[in-house]
């Protein structure tokens, strides 16, 4: 039946392999252009350590790092779900470019987070928790979009659905919070609030798991 979509391109069709390229390309893309938010600093500041480190070389640092292993998650989410669809239709695709967009940005956002001269204001920290927040969500909203239109490869429960978007909500929901926090207490307030995921992500990921280990009998007696 969804054969005869003439956009549907099945799981092992050229066109579906072409497309994963495409999004593996633009995720790795988006790593690559992080380098471009590190300056290099003046031949005198090589001296030694305490010299370069003035130079704000270390915030640089710190931003690509950081945004380095969003990416990289935000990759393998994508990966995670891509696998879950048996099939990629115009309106999936069009969810899965969205997000890519958002992922795309992030080296700029980054940029404001980074620099030394602008890491402390509340714009930049703004910027980058609504492009976070976005991309995570945009991500989520691809697979929803997929599996509405009966693209998912093995379908969950009502309750497997439920456990799969709260364990999504973690990154959007505290990167949204820090937006206001930045606005009221300023850019580094706002980035603290992000090392909340460092323990809300793993707890998240622990319930959820749980929570479809004792859905799995049910399922399999059903």
């Amino acid at each position: 039946m969804s054969s005869a979509r003439p956009s549907l391109f099945a799981r092992s069709s050229a066109e579906f392999d072409r497309g994963i390229s495409f999004y593996d390309a633009i995720y790795g893309f988006a790593v690559t252009l992080l380098i471009a938010n590190l300056d290099m600093p003046p031949a005198d500041a090589w001296r030694d350590l305490s010299s370069l480190l003035q130079t704000g070389i270390l915030s640089q640092l710190t931003g690509f790092a950081l945004s380095f292993i969003v990416i990289a998650a935000f990759w393998r989410v994508n990966v995670r779900l891509i696998k879950k669809v048996s099939a990629m239709d115009s309106a999936t695709t069009t969810m899965n470019l969205i997000a890519a967009a958002f992922v795309i940005l992030i080296p700029f956002t980054t940029q404001g987070i980074s620099d030394p001269q602008t890491s402390s204001y509340a714009l930049p920290a703004v910027l980058y928790a609504a492009n976070i927040a976005l991309a995570s969500i945009a991500q989520t909203a691809m697979f929803e979009v997929a599996r509405r239109r009966g693209l998912e490869r093995d379908p969950m429960s009502a309750r497997e659905h439920t456990v799969s978007l709260l364990d999504a909500l973690p990154v959007p929901v505290v990167f949204v919070i820090s937006i206001p926090i930045a606005l009221a207490w300023g850019g580094d307030a706002g980035k603290i609030t992000w090392l909340a995921l460092l323990v809300v992500g793993p707890l998240s990921a622990r319930l959820a798991r749980g929570a479809l280990r004792r859905e799995a009998p049910a399922r399999e007696a059903a």
